[in-house]
This record gives C-alpha cells, structure tokens and sequence, in this order.
C-alpha cells in the first residue's frame, strides 16, 4: 500500500452533478465538493448543456474542494477526469465551443437511428463495436447534424464528449478515451477508430473531427497555467484522462476484484448492468442491442444493458399512493414513504403478479429497443391490495435485471449493486433471486470518482497495475454476501418466461397505442 499523503482529485462530471473528490494514495476518501448540474430541455425533444458553464462548474467543484483540504495544491498527486457518457461536445477554432451539447438525454437523431439501424451494414457496424445504435450517441447525432444541421459541423474542429472537454481546458489538449471512441466510433477488440464503422454512419468525411484516442492509465499531461491559476491548484500537476462514468462506477464498485471478472449493476432513476468479460468472452446478441466498454485493463471489456426506469418505477407507485394518503391539508410526499417499501414488500405475499417496469416516457433500450414500450400489470385480480402491486414493482426491477444479463450470456456467479436503491432490503433480495446470485454492496461513497482516480493511481506509479489498485481500493470496502433467497429464485425461475412471453406479444400493442 503507498505512502498516504498524497492526494488524488477524482473529477466525475454527471448528469445531475459534477463532483470533485479527493482520496489519499492508499484509496481512502477524504472529502468532496460538487455543483449542480444545469441542462436545457426543448419541445423538440432538444436536451442540450453550456460548455462554458460546465467548464466554470468544474472549477467552482475544484475550489470549493481546496476550501475542504489543507493544503490541497501542493498534496496533489495528480487530476483524473471522468464524466456522463454518449452525447455530442463540439469545439471549433481556438477551442471555443460550437453551441451547446447535445446531452445523451437528446432524442433528435431518433429518424436517423432508424434510418441507420436498417442499412445493410449496420450489422458489420455491430459487430465492431459491440453496441448498439441509440439516440443517446456521438455517431447518431453527428450523422444526424451532418444530414439536417451540416452548418455547425463545418464550424466545428472537434468532436468531444463531456470529460473530453473538461480535459481540454485542463490540459489544452483535444482527446478522447479507448471506451467511448471504440464503442461509437470502432472496435472493442483493438480500442481503435475503425472505418467500417465511420462509413456505417455515413460520416468518412467528417472523421477529422475524431480526436485522438489516449489511455489515462499510461499517458497523462500537465495542468496547464492558466487552468491552474482557475482552480487553485498547481501548473504541471499530471491530469489523466479517464473512461466514461459508466465503467469508472463499476470499476470503483467492484466489477473486477481478485483478478477476477463480476458483474455489477447500477439501480437509479435507469438501470445499468454490467459484466466484466475477457474479449474473446464476449456474446453478442441477436436483436443488436447493448454496449462492449473497455475497461482500463488490457483485454478486459464490460457488457452492458441499460434499462430506461428503474427506481422511475418505484417513485411512481409510491406517488400514486402519496397522493389517495394525502387529504384535509395534510401533504404526504412519495419520499416520505420510501421507509415503508421493505415494510409492504414483507406485507404481500409472493404471487403470480408480474409488473414490466417500463414506465418511462421513452420507451426501452435493454435487452430491447422499443420506444414505444410501456409498463404493466398481468395477472391482477381481486384479490390483490396495494402491497401486492409495490412488491410486483419492486420484482419487476429483478426481472428486467434478468433480462439484460440474459441477453449477455449466462446469469453472473456474483452480483455487486450500487445506487441509492441498493439500500433496500426489499431490492436486494429481488436481484439476487432473479440472477439466482449473491449480491454484495460496495461501501465506496463515491464509484465513479474513485474508479477514475485509480486510473491515475496507476499513471503516476504509485501500482504497478489496476488489479493491485483494486486490492487496495475496492476489495476491503465490498461487504458480506446475501444469498438468494432458494424458494423465491425458484419462482423467479418459473415466471420468467411468462415475463419473456408477455413483453414480446404486446409489442404490437404498444405501437397501435402510439399511433393515439
């Protein structure tokens, strides 16, 4: 273990929040500043965010983290960068921004993923990149904007994402990481920029706008003066580069511990599963649908399936009942009865009633892409109350968690939960029985911060590689395991292909509807 008075800062620039965290050598957190996240939301499905704004909330995170820890500039070690994944970061001459971004959040490339998704080589695209295509892409966006909006790309010399652009006014260097440039843009396999793909998006002509792709984990550039003076901090202070949010929060939570491949699923407002896998390991799927991420250790990728609702889901029914509670001036608020969900879950007794969590507005995208798909009871009769319907909520957050590692291969010998979910007993019991696995929880307060500042950790040397990071960093924080219960995995079992059969014959159903 190193010397611990050295300090990592770990900068994890979220969709809600921007966060910066500073942890000692050895891995233990000390203390963290944010600032709240701020993005535009358009009529035309436009969900679009101010670089400057982001680049200034950075720094407002990194000063107030100075006012936190003494001595802060001369302690620190080096600056590692992370942040939300997917959407279009445009810069053009001098850097300067070329408008706002596109957020992941934006559906305005929805006709052209269509378009794409049908073309004869979307396929070859596919098995390139492992993932399939979405609106919440660089590729779809940019193939978007060159067909309808070809002025801001002529404008533009650039095309970053989120930390890409925060590592940018930290460094003055224009680059992006081998995750999100190989699973939009190339191929898992080798972490590279790949033509088939670029011509798959019909953008060959606009590959000058690609940056170059570096590995935090092996090269790092100095804090530039003038961002320095900004932040409070010292020029010359190695700055790394990490991988997207997504595979840092896993990374930190423990989807690899041992030198040992897990699987890990992050239960938020969405829901994102993941499994670490050696390359050739990797299963893809039928329907195209899914992510392969690198992982910042060589040969190892995660598989990916993200759900639109999650806990969406859960807030949902807890509304409904927040508001038959309310009356006579008295307000019941849905997070005042978060407390009682383990509570009613025990109440109900297991049934036969399934719930398909899929209330968001924008459909599904894992293990299927549906934007018309919708959430549902079957099965309810007379007989069930209230509780019987949370605890078919909370159930069908097991299932579908079922459904994506399906589609990855065989369910995970062990499951590792994050999210503020992962509190209730209730959920964990769900999961576990629906993998048929035990689950553990990470006490790691911040996932995705530190997952980026062990990439660092590795840059400057003080491990010699990630897994003897990870021994330090994450194994020592994983609490006990919590077997599946074996009576309700047995009836997870058996109604899964029930869940399976109803979600495929109502898919017509679901587009009729649309059409009203």
């Amino acid at each position: 273990m190193p010397k611990s008075d050295g300090i990592i800062i770990g900068i994890d620039a979220g969709t809600s929040v921007l966060k910066a965290v500073a942890f000692e050598l050895s891995g233990r957190q000390i203390a963290s500043a944010s600032a709240r996240n701020r993005y535009e939301t358009g009529d035309d499905g436009s969900v679009t965010q101010s670089l400057r704004q982001t680049w200034a909330d950075c720094i407002s995170a990194l000063r107030g983290l100075g006012e936190k820890v003494a001595n802060l500039a001369s302690r620190t070690a080096a600056i590692a960068v992370t942040g939300q994944g997917d959407g279009t970061w445009l810069v053009g001459a001098g850097n300067a921004p070329v408008g706002d971004a596109w957020l992941w959040l934006d559906a305005r490339a929805a006709p052209t993923v269509t378009r794409l998704s049908a073309g004869s080589d979307n396929r070859a695209r596919f098995e390139a990149t492992g993932t399939g295509l979405n609106t919440c892409q660089q590729g779809t966006q940019l193939a978007h904007m060159d067909r309808f909006m070809p002025e801001l790309l002529d404008r533009a010399e650039a095309s970053l994402h989120c930390k890409d652009w925060l590592y940018l006014n930290l460094t003055g260097v224009r680059a992006t990481d081998p995750s999100e440039a190989s699973f939009t843009f190339g191929n898992f396999r080798n972490r590279q920029y790949d033509p088939i793909v670029i011509d798959a998006l019909g953008l060959a002509r606009r590959r000058s706008l690609l940056p170059d792709i570096i590995d935090g984990t092996q090269i790092s550039h100095p804090l530039t003066a003038d961002a320095a003076k900004t932040a409070g901090l010292l020029a010359g202070t190695p700055v790394c580069l990490g991988y997207v949010d997504m595979v840092m929060t896993a990374l930190g939570a423990g989807v690899r511990t041992g030198g040992q491949n897990a699987a890990c699923s992050t239960i938020g407002s969405t829901g994102v599963h993941m499994r670490a896998k050696a390359v050739p390991d990797v299963q893809l799927n039928d329907e195209g649908t899914g992510y392969v991420i690198a992982l910042p250790i060589p040969g190892i990728v995660t598989q990916v399936q993200t759900n639109m609702g999650a806990t969406i889901n859960i807030d949902w029914i807890l509304r409904i009942a927040a508001d038959l509670m309310s009356e006579g001036g008295r307000k019941v608020s849905h997070s005042d009865l978060i407390a009682r969900i383990d509570a009613w879950f025990a109440e109900a007794r297991p049934t036969n009633l399934l719930y398909h969590p899929y209330i968001s507005e924008a459909g599904e995208r894992g293990p299927f892409v549906n934007a018309h798909a919708r959430a549902g009871f079957t099965g309810l009769s007379t007989r069930h109350g209230f509780a019987d319907m949370l605890r078919a909520v909370v159930e069908g957050l097991g299932m579908a968690t079922r459904d994506c590692y399906a589609a990855m291969g065989d369910m995970p010998s062990e499951l590792r939960i994050t999210g503020g979910a992962a509190r209730s007993r209730a959920l964990r019991g769900s999961l576990s029985a629906a993998v048929r696995a035990p689950v553990r929880i990470s006490d790691r307060e911040e996932a995705g911060a530190a997952g980026v500042a062990m990439m660092a950790a590795v840059a400057i040397g003080a491990y010699p590689d990630m897994d003897s990071c990870i021994a330090d960093w994450v194994t020592p924080l994983l609490g006990d395991a919590e077997a599946p219960d074996a009576e309700n995995a047995a009836r997870y079992d058996r109604l899964f292909d029930a869940y399976k059969d109803v979600r495929q014959a109502i898919a017509p159903a679901w587009d009729k509807l649309a059409q009203h």
